[in-house]
């Protein structure tokens, strides 16, 4: 079958010697993908922006690192008022980050490393800078109903308003006015970023031929950015009018920000599952032809029920990976072991039984591990994402342990948080913070950039928290990730079965095991120290072998401990491999 390709996977037993374990398994399925934000990974020409040509010159990083494949968030044409998130040509690159040629250079060296490059494509929505977008404003015959195009209301005072109450994600009125088409677009996001019409199979026919585009010139895959947006409710079936959404009720909000409306008609509508089908017949089309999975990921913020609902069902095939950011959205700092393990398993019970898993703690919106939680639990959390059943993806500097920046109200750049008009509070929504460059060593712009200023500011830190550091030292958040990656090459991380449990409010542990050869992953969670025993589990007994311990734990590889008594420092974290 074109789906699948052999992989062997080489155990060394306790013995010394090698047991090799054949499996019919995918390229995809247990790879470890690592997100890059280009703007901020690593700059070439020395204009404080991260450019394609810098992620060329640091592909060995990831081939040290272990990593399969890297997802880079959007590198098209664009405006950049929403830092690539606004598409103005979905067919060019971006000329800060490069040329055509420069993409190529980076596709060839990095299919000579065997790094594999996925891009992330925004469907939802282009810039209103968009070729399209500016004939569609003139009413030009063929580009007219590309965008979502609706009536205002005119007072008895000729003030003109919105059709409806819709918001934007950005705050404020979903709906801005158009002069010279005397009509309102639709834009769920920015302003600058008009909503395209998915009932016009013509705007569906392109979309498609962009995702071909891509795959033919080499890459391994696409993540579809905010899926679950691309439709909204057909007015016809209210009498030619959109309807206005529910209040949600929640105290403290406004009618300016989005939670104050229950998004029943502009997320997750019914046709957006039959859209992420067609989709995907592109990429298995592609797939079957070249007799390589290019797989198909898709981002959508949303309840679990609808989540797993992209993974496909009835005759609707759905996405390879549809992203869980349940350890992103379902846990903080007051989380505890119950939490956790609530948040874990929950998702794997929802998942179709069949489909595969996949784990992520952070990306280019969302707070670091180390200032979400606490710097101490970043190893713990890696351990998560890269030993659960299923697949690993790390966002650039979570295997360093990477803190937020501080970006100052002067130099906030997000459009997000400048949406707040609020030179205090925008804090709490702005993203620049999870976005400051990444921290190479303790040099200039921490080896970034050799610019006199950056797009944004180095976080403060960096002068001992950055990747040359933690590369030569014997403990590091580094070298801890490191040898996770390796341990996924056994087959208990490859291909066993998952256990859990919460040995207490602070101490969550699972179990993965294949035939003969079992683990534990231990982690306390909590702020004291705490004495477990492992023989809850069934099967576990006798001593355990460290395999991987967390930066600050007081054990070393190869330590042995006894299953039925364990004493963990607070926010210690340990990999045990059962001696047999």
């Amino acid at each position: 079958m074109w789906q699948l390709i052999l992989i062997v996977i080489v155990l060394r037993t306790a013995a010394g010697k090698y047991e090799n374990v054949n499996v019919i398994q995918d390229w995809w399925e247990t790879a470890v993908f690592y997100q890059i934000y280009p703007r901020s990974f690593m700059d070439s020409d020395g204009d404080g922006v991260g450019d394609l040509n810098g992620i060329t010159s640091r592909l060995e990083y990831l081939k040290e690192l272990g990593v399969d494949a890297t997802l880079l968030s959007p590198i098209f044409k664009s405006p950049m008022h929403d830092f690539g998130y606004d598409v103005s040509d979905y067919y060019s690159i971006q000329p800060e980050y490069g040329s055509m040629e420069d993409f190529e250079q980076l596709l060839k060296k990095a299919n000579r490393l065997n790094i594999k490059i996925v891009l992330d494509l925004v469907p939802n929505h282009t810039s209103n800078e968009s070729d399209w977008f500016i004939k569609s404003s003139n009413r030009d015959e063929y580009y007219s109903d590309w965008y979502v195009w609706e009536n205002g209301h005119l007072n008895d005072r000729g003030q003109r308003s919105p059709p409806n109450n819709w918001i934007s994600v950005f705050r404020k009125s979903a709906w801005s006015y158009m002069p010279n088409r005397d009509q309102y677009y639709l834009h769920q996001f920015g302003e600058a970023q008009p909503d395209l019409n998915y009932r016009n199979p013509v705007v569906f026919d392109e979309m498609k031929n962009i995702i071909k585009f891509w795959l033919e010139k080499g890459v391994a895959g696409m993540r579809i950015n905010s899926i679950n947006y691309l439709m909204e409710t057909d007015k016809d079936t209210f009498s030619g009018h959109y309807p206005d959404e529910p209040r949600t009720g929640k105290p403290g909000l406004g009618p300016d920000d989005y939670d104050y409306l229950q998004h029943v008609y502009t997320k997750d509508q019914e046709e957006t599952f039959d859209i992420v089908s067609q989709f995907r017949d592109v990429f298995d089309a592609i797939s079957i032809r070249d007799n390589i999975t290019r797989i198909m990921m898709l981002e959508a913020y949303t309840g679990i029920k609808n989540a797993v609902r992209y993974y496909g069902e009835g005759i609707h095939s759905g996405a390879h990976i549809p992203f869980n950011f349940a350890l992103i959205a379902d846990l903080d700092k007051d989380s505890d072991a119950r939490d956790l393990k609530y948040t874990v398993d929950r998702w794997l019970t929802y998942k179709p039984l069949k489909k595969h898993a996949n784990w992520v703690t952070g990306n280019q919106d969302k707070s670091r591990v180390a200032s979400r939680f606490r710097p101490e639990l970043v190893d713990a959390f890696n351990m998560l994402v890269l030993l659960l059943p299923g697949i690993a993806i790390t966002y650039m500097g979570e295997e360093i342990g990477m803190v937020n920046g501080f970006v100052p109200w002067s130099e906030t750049c997000d459009p997000l948080a400048c949406n707040t008009d609020d030179p205090v509070n925008f804090v709490e929504v702005s993203r620049d913070p999870v976005r400051t460059p990444f921290q190479w060593n303790s040099g200039k712009n921490a080896g970034f950039s050799l610019a006199a200023h950056t797009w944004l500011p180095v976080a403060d830190g960096y002068e001992s928290l950055n990747v040359a550091n933690q590369r030569s030292a014997v403990r590091s958040h580094y070298q801890v990730y490191r040898t996770l990656i390796n341990l996924r090459f056994r087959p208990a991380f490859k291909l066993g079965r998952y256990e859990s449990l919460a040995l207490n409010n602070d101490v969550f542990a699972f179990k993965r095991w294949f035939n003969d050869d079992t683990y534990i992953v231990v982690m306390n969670v909590g702020k004291t120290y705490h004495v477990v025993n492992l023989t809850a589990f069934d099967l576990i007994f006798g001593q355990l072998e460290v395999e991987a311990s967390s930066v600050l734990s007081s054990r070393t590889y190869s330590e042995n401990i006894q299953a039925n008594y364990l004493d963990l420092a607070a926010d210690e974290a340990l990999v045990l491999r059962m001696q047999v």
